[in-house]
């Protein structure tokens, strides 16, 4: 293999220079020249655009995979250039059980119902997080990395180049002042107009580059604007598929409504008289009839001042004092109370007497 001797000797040269001009400036025993003040800006801002993309594309990825270890793992495949294989999120596994207990318990039950059709908004719920997290990678995280592995690359690598053009005109211009003799101080002054030209060169090919951080920051704001976007169209699914669920639920005999619905009314003394989940349900054909007989009989009820025997279909516990707390097959009377809310009655029950919701009775001939 041939070696060209004198260009190695030369850059050797050139090397020494630029580290001797380099660790003397860093001693304070040489020139150093400054980069004006809008070079200096542009690559300040430079800088905290890299870092405030790092930190942001990092927690980006946190947000969307909040496991460490699966965050490692596409981050290996990625590298790869592989696919990484599909993964069900905790929704998808969170509606596969919920379904397969509400099948165990029987689809023709309420609690069993009740499972499957949560189960089903769960699955739908992973859906549309899978497509959020597409979306996002696609549209926000993709971008910032192509910066960072591509736009601040290059600048990175000007930067450092104009760096070594810096030093080489100090090299220079202190050759220029040691420079004695005629032919010297000629071949330094021409050494130095050289260096000169190079290094403002590379200062406007820098400057052109940081100047392009604003197309970056514009193009990041659209990719922001997608970024939100899904996350508006995620989030907004998600509601409406529970909002649906809950009219699904609402069909249900519900212990749990009445909770819910006394912590939204922001404490308002308005009992919802609501039937456990668990009860059974039932069936539209067959208990049609018994239904609008049931209603009836009530209406009639209201509507008179008799009293009537009742018996009691579930569990209740009174929510406050001038309530009766309730127990599965025992029968009370029950007649109502002009002013009363349609959907309670007054119970007695020996010398114990409250209100007590209708839907947990059923009146007796």
């Amino acid at each position: 293999m041939d070696f060209n001797v004198k260009r190695l000797a030369a850059d050797a040269g050139t090397f020494l220079s630029r580290a001797v001009q380099f660790t003397e400036e860093k001693l304070g025993q040489a020139e150093k020249t400054e980069l004006d003040a809008h070079l200096e800006n542009l690559l300040g801002r430079a800088e905290n655009t890299k870092q405030w993309t790092e930190k942001i594309m990092k927690q980006t990825e946190v947000l969307l995979q909040p496991n460490p270890n699966v965050r490692l793992e596409e981050f290996v495949y990625e590298k790869l250039e592989k696919k990484a294989p599909a993964r069900i999120n905790n929704h998808d596994l969170l509606g596969h059980s919920m379904i397969e207990a509400g099948s165990d318990f029987g689809p023709g039950t309420a609690y069993g119902n009740a499972l499957i059709k949560c189960g089903e908004t769960q699955k739908q719920i992973g859906g549309a997080e899978r497509e959020f997290i597409q979306s996002s990678a696609i549209n926000f995280l993709t971008p910032f990395r192509n910066f960072l592995e591509g736009d601040f690359k290059t600048i990175l690598k000007e930067r450092k180049l104009l760096q070594v053009k810096r030093l080489d005109l100090d090299a220079a211009k202190t050759r220029l002042k040691k420079a004695r003799m005629p032919d010297a101080r000629a071949a330094a002054e021409q050494e130095l107009r050289m260096t000169q030209s190079e290094f403002d060169r590379q200062a406007e090919i820098t400057r052109l580059l940081l100047e392009g951080v604003s197309s970056t920051h514009a193009h990041h704001l659209r990719c922001l604007n997608d970024f939100v976007e899904a996350q508006t169209t995620y989030y907004a699914q998600c509601y409406q598929y529970m909002v649906d669920l809950q009219k699904q639920l609402g069909s249900f005999p519900s212990s749990f409504s009445n909770n819910n619905q006394s912590s939204m009314s922001g404490g308002a003394n308005v009992s919802v008289p609501t039937a456990p989940m668990s009860a059974s349900l039932p069936s539209v054909s067959a208990g049609s009839g018994s239904l609008a007989a049931a209603s009836g009989g009530f209406s009639e009820l209201r509507s008179s001042n008799v009293s009537r025997k009742a018996r009691v279909l579930y569990d209740y516990d009174a929510a406050s004092s001038n309530e009766l707390s309730l127990l599965a097959d025992e029968v009370i009377t029950v007649n109502s109370v002009p002013g009363m809310d349609s959907d309670w009655l007054m119970g007695e029950r020996g010398n114990q007497k409250g209100k007590v919701p209708i839907t947990y009775l059923e009146l007796l001939n």
